[in-house]
């Protein structure tokens, strides 16, 4: 204690904070770089991947896309999908491998500016740096619209934090709320499991599984799609809020597209839009959204299609898919007072916690104000989110170019400081 009766401040040059991949990367880069730094993290290693996944979830990405710097995917298994618990131990295996400083149990609750740099406090105390890397993640928060304080208390409000499996759900119908990766997975799972199950749709991302003979993320790695960066896009703030991609890891390497829930019996409706006397109020024109995910889903595929002809590959032959059937009469309105829906399920995305960010850098929306990674705050820099710095910043395997680029910057800032 000091003589104030104070616990004395721990001082480290870099706070990294969050121990998944994303901030692992940057621990990598910093120690290659020989700067001192410590890791912190609420919970374990690769918190989220164990904390924050249904039962049935696999990575969208097949495993030999799975990729961190100096560790690779070497199981039986290449175009396989990882398991919550195969993420959990490669993350685990990289954390062990790069020796990353991490200070597990540590829940940092302030972080503001202080002198030439920032003033972390924890849950075990304080620390003073000259930098700091948020890697806490882009999904720390399940996004709910305000309206569904609206929905009437008979019915069973759940997010994707929340849901594991179907069995815990009321007996009878369930409505899920999101057309993205997420909301089309829980809806199949759910609908296996005998309930009947309305999928309200906004914009999508439709993709199929595999494309000629290949999975969809190789055309999506090996024509350099994925590596256009984040400077080159046109209209990045909404590039960014893009949902992922309708797609599921299976070992059969399925496409669940809309059109494969409405053959298993999903009824499609439109975007949720209001609770109104306790019904649901959808959004109509789903002609126009589903013609709209069919285009850009078909611009893509002529963009393999032309890098394919320019390479010397066994490729199957140029594929096109039925357009996404549309119903016949969508209803606009739902009696959630009537017992045809038990449960609802929020898959309607997630957002970044910043609450304890007391650094003028979040924009009206709760957006961290960013250059890249390079945060709009001198020595204050962030890993993880979408479209960071290329279009592959999400997944596993984008996050290594991403941390070296921004652990290059917060090297030279600290040199430029000294």
């Amino acid at each position: 204690m000091s003589p104030e009766g104070r616990a004395a401040i721990e001082h480290v040059t870099v706070v990294v904070i969050g121990a998944g991949h994303a901030g692992l990367a940057a621990s990598h880069f910093l120690r290659e770089r020989s700067i001192d730094h410590l890791v912190i993290e609420r919970g374990e290693v690769a918190n989220s991947w164990r904390r924050e996944r249904w039962d049935s979830f696999r990575l969208l990405t097949p495993n030999w896309q799975s990729r961190l710097p100096g560790l690779a995917y070497q199981g039986p298994d290449p175009d396989g999908y990882m398991t919550t618990k195969e993420v959990t131990r490669f993350i685990e295996g990289f954390a062990a491998l790069s020796r990353a400083p991490v200070r597990t149990g540590t829940t940092v609750t302030s972080l503001r500016p202080a002198g030439d740099g920032y003033r972390v406090t924890t849950s075990r105390g304080e620390l003073g740096c000259r930098a700091v890397v948020i890697a806490s993640g882009a999904c720390n928060r399940p996004v709910v619209p305000s309206f569904g304080e609206a929905v009437p208390t008979s019915v069973v409000q759940l997010t994707p934090f929340d849901y594991r499996e179907p069995g815990p759900l009321p007996d009878g119908g369930v409505l899920v709320v999101g057309g993205s990766a997420t909301g089309v997975q829980l809806a199949a799972e759910l609908r296996r499991s005998g309930r009947p199950v309305i999928l309200s749709v906004g914009e999508h991302v439709r993709l199929p599984r595999t494309y000629r003979r290949r999975d969809v993320l190789w055309w999506m790695d090996a024509s350099g799609v994925w590596d256009q960066r984040y400077d080159e896009v046109d209209d990045l703030t909404r590039a960014r809020r893009l949902p992922s991609p309708q797609l599921v890891g299976t070992p059969e390497r399925t496409t669940l597209d809309l059109n494969a829930l409405t053959s298993m019996g999903v009824e499609p409706v439109g975007r949720f839009a209001a609770v109104r006397d306790g019904r649901a109020l959808f959004s109509g024109g789903l002609r126009n959204v589903f013609s709209l995910a069919d285009l850009k889903m078909e611009r893509l595929l002529d963009t393999f299609d032309a890098w394919a002809r320019t390479r010397d590959l066994e490729l199957g032959p140029p594929e096109r898919f039925a357009p996404t059937r549309v119903p016949e009469s969508a209803r606009l309105q739902l009696d959630l007072r009537s017992g045809e829906i038990r449960s609802i399920v929020w898959a309607t995305g997630f957002r970044p916690d910043y609450r304890w960010l007391h650094v003028p850098v979040v924009d009206e929306k709760g957006r961290l104000r960013h250059d890249g990674g390079v945060v709009d705050s001198p020595g204050l820099y962030v890993l993880g989110l979408p479209l960071l710095r290329r279009r592959r910043s999400t997944f596993i395997h984008g996050i290594e170019a991403d941390a070296h680029e921004v652990i290059d910057h917060l090297a030279g800032y600290l040199a430029v400081r000294r």
